[in-house]
């Protein structure tokens, strides 16, 4: 993967682009948003990890201006605040995921193949796993062809899960992408959707990782 990375602080974004490196991922680093609008003009791009506060402007701008031009890559937002109206600023303007600094490397490797795994799936009508299909555009499931009866929250956490099959999703990070503007979903709430969804899913479906999450068995 090849990864546009919009940085100013100097120490971070050389040790950025070295974990990437490690990872066998390329990557080429701006500074400024002014270098930023012709990125896409002069090469391809699968994820762009952008900093919100930069020295000659906002990534905020050039995140809504990417979208307004139908740029589809996927796009990590890396920002010191926290709060709820710059979640709401980043989901609105088009961003697929947050970091919020500071953060493990690892956390942001992992988030990077998981916004482009999600990507790549968005193409698909339907994800076949044996005799369970999922249909994100049509927001239900089915198994043996029948259609499941699940609730929003259950579908939701099949979705999530079945978005990166045979990786473990933190029970954490599970329950804040349920509730991305909001407060994430207690585990103990989570753990009994968990449950209601195996009994209608097949009970081998999902695999709890004792102290990390869960991971859907493809």
């Amino acid at each position: 993967m090849h990864i546009l990375l919009i940085e100013d602080d100097l120490d971070l974004g050389r040790a950025l682009q070295h974990s990437l490196k490690a990872e066998g991922l390329t990557s080429e680093w701006l500074r400024r948003v002014q270098d930023a609008p012709a990125a896409f003009e002069h090469g391809h791009f699968d994820c762009v990890l952008l900093d919100l506060t930069l020295p000659d402007g906002s990534g905020f701008d050039l995140l809504t201006a990417w979208r307004q031009r139908d740029i589809k890559v996927p796009i990590v937002v890396m920002t010191a605040r926290s709060g709820l109206d710059d979640r709401l600023a980043g989901l609105d303007g088009g961003a697929d995921d947050f970091v919020v600094k500071p953060f493990a490397t690892p956390e942001l490797i992992s988030r990077i193949r998981a916004v482009c795994r999600r990507t790549a799936r968005k193409v698909s009508d339907a994800w076949s796993f044996g005799d369970l299909c999922v249909m994100p555009r049509q927001h239900h499931a089915t198994r043996d062809g029948v259609k499941l009866d699940l609730s929003p929250r259950e579908y939701r956490i099949l979705l999530e899960l079945a978005r990166d099959p045979g990786v473990v999703i933190p029970k954490g990070a599970l329950a804040q992408r349920l509730e991305p503007l909001g407060d994430p979903v207690d585990f103990s709430t989570l753990e009994v959707h968990i449950s209601h969804l195996r009994r209608k899913i097949g009970t081998n479906r999902i695999t709890t990782v004792r102290g990390v999450g869960y991971m859907f068995q493809p």
